[in-house]
């Protein structure tokens, strides 16, 4: 019988009939449809198979009812949902794709009518759609984070009815209650907002003046663009002016106005307006919307609840911040995976800190980076304590003399092998290990390369996060289990016995990728999209990812904002 239905099915596609409207299920859509209008047909022939089934839904629980009209025109539920419509903005999504200029048209064709009867079900149907195409979007988010990136793997946020929700709306007239209770509710993304709507103004004021390349200027030195530069920080930090008599001297205060520049864009803040410095200045402001507004849409496919205690990474800014009851209280560098091993987005929760861990060095590691170097030199094994064991035998079994291995017809596809590295300074975890068990073999963890935390760009790993105060970290995240304060943790690291301690409070670990924030004091924050994600976002929410762009060949800085309605 299944076999039946999928035969009619594929003959219903193939003779150009929609598969959904052919399912027996959807009688309530080919109602729909035999009441309305060509035009508002063909509207929802743009519309997903999930929008189709909230529509169907949502005069399924109405029995097929009108919500939003009367007589007179628009129900008083049914203009604020055009009102929430239309202030779709300020969540970085555009008004028009829930059909904003259609339902504007229609009640200006029924003031203009000579005679006003009740208004068409039309009207009805459009509104129903776009309301429930934007509860969905704000709900989980524009596009599937799964179908541009396969390394996001964060939880999703909780299922919603939809249907549901809108047709409560309609009934209580509590549109934008219903609306506001789908926004992600962590302070992160309400500041996001607010960043928004501050680049918007600039835009439409003309965005900020481009500083002329050249050779670096530093503080004290005189310089003909040093009055651009004041003009250009003007824009997005305030008034400025010239503390000496002649303008073109790079004085103290811009000197400091720079260095607020570079480090909220993730630049050593030397206060030397070098080529980096300059370049980030003369981002265009629409694409710095761009950033915002792909980061309000990741905000989207987050789950509300981040646990009362929780460690988030920031990949694209090499930071992690401890969080308890919302606010930050421990922050620290990070290093991350390279761009050829990116680390992966997902969250999961930390179950044990190791003391004096030992490193079964992962096989993809093995055979791409520490053969090479044992090939040169099996020695290489001996002075860093790694030991080598069958891949084949018991995990307990004995260790194998790496001199009696004949490593020249050892590569990638025949590795039969399987190295450990001993606790100690030369082992590749360090001192401290945070296990989060997943299926990405990615934890957290000390580093015996400690002055990679003192670059500016830090995607050194592969694929785990390293720690520049990683016992500042196992303080934090023990700090109620009295038994293990900082003297007894730093006195197991120097005895060197491995010691494994599980961390009984539920505490979340986030690793995030955000290239646009806004932090706690209110600054707003950009980093450069290390791992190039943002791109194929951005061209999938322009409905440009249907096989006639490629992702590839278009920049973000190629990429335009259009102004924004409100």
């Amino acid at each position: 019988m299944g076999a039946l239905l999928l035969g009619c099915i594929v003959l219903l596609v193939m003779a150009g009939v929609d598969p959904v409207l052919a399912d027996p299920d959807s009688d309530m859509l080919r109602r729909i449809r035999a009441r309305i209008s060509a035009e508002t047909n063909a509207l929802l022939a743009g519309a997903s198979r999930e929008e189709l089934e909230d529509v169907a839904a949502f005069y399924t629980l109405r029995n097929e009812r009108r919500a939003w009209t009367h007589a007179g025109g628009w129900t008083d539920a049914g203009r604020d949902a055009i009102a929430c419509i239309t202030s779709a903005s300020r969540d970085g999504l555009e008004p028009e794709r829930y059909h904003l200029a259609r339902l504007l048209a229609l009640e200006m064709s029924f003031r203009n009518a000579a005679s006003r009867s009740e208004p068409p079900f039309d009207w009805d149907v459009v509104l129903t759609h776009g309301l429930t195409r934007l509860l969905r979007h704000l709900a989980y988010g524009r596009v599937h984070p799964d179908r541009i990136d396969d390394q996001w793997f964060a939880p999703k946020p909780v299922d919603r009815d939809i249907a549901s929700l809108a047709a409560g709306a309609a009934d209580s007239g509590r549109v934008r209650e219903v609306i506001d209770a789908l926004l992600p509710t962590h302070p992160g993304y309400a500041r996001l907002r607010e960043a928004l709507v501050s680049y918007r103004n600039i835009q439409r004021s003309g965005g900020w003046p481009i500083v002329p390349s050249g050779e670096a200027i530093r503080p004290g030195e005189s310089d003909a663009r040093i009055p651009t530069v004041r003009r250009r920080l003007s824009v997005t930090d305030g008034p400025m002016s010239a503390s000496s008599k002649n303008p073109d001297v790079y004085d103290t205060a811009l000197v400091n106005a720079v260095k607020r520049f570079q480090k909220r864009h993730g630049i050593a803040d030397d206060g030397v307006l070098g080529p980096k410095t300059i370049q980030a200045m003369n981002v265009p402001v629409e694409t710095r919307i761009q950033q915002i507004l792909l980061n309000l849409e990741r905000w989207r496919w987050l789950g509300q609840d981040w646990g009362m205690r929780h460690i988030a990474v920031n990949i694209a800014d090499y930071s992690l911040e401890a969080v308890e009851s919302g606010k930050a209280v421990l922050n620290m560098r990070v290093v991350v995976g390279q761009t050829y091993r990116r680390t992966p987005v997902f969250s999961e929760r930390l179950r044990y800190i190791v003391l004096n861990p030992y490193w079964n060095v992962p096989k993809k590691i093995a055979v791409e980076d520490k053969l090479p170097l044992i090939k040169k030199d099996p020695g290489y094994l001996i002075r860093n304590r790694i030991h080598v064991f069958s891949a084949r035998g018991d995990e307990n079994g004995p260790e194998i003399n790496p001199y009696t291995i004949d490593w020249s017809k050892l590569h990638a596809d025949y590795f039969p092998y399987r190295l450990k590295q001993d606790p100690g300074d030369r082992n590749a975890l360090g001192r401290i290990k945070f296990l989060l068990p997943n299926k990405y073999a990615i934890f957290l963890h000390d580093s015996p390369q400690r002055q990679l935390f003192q670059r500016t760009v830090r995607g050194y790993s592969s694929g785990c996060i390293r720690l520049e105060k990683p016992v500042d970290l196992a303080v934090e995240v023990l700090k109620n289990a009295p038994e293990w304060n900082r003297e007894r943790i730093l006195s197991t690291i120097q005895s060197g016995i491995t010691t494994v301690i599980p961390v009984r409070e539920p505490i979340m670990v986030h690793l995030l990728y955000w290239t646009a924030w806004v932090d706690e004091q209110g600054v707003v924050n950009f980093r450069e999209d290390i791992y190039d994600r943002d791109r194929p976002l951005w061209i999938a929410l322009q409905d440009a990812g249907t096989g006639t762009s490629d992702p590839k060949s278009i920049s973000m800085g190629e990429l335009v904002v259009k102004p924004d309605p409100s």
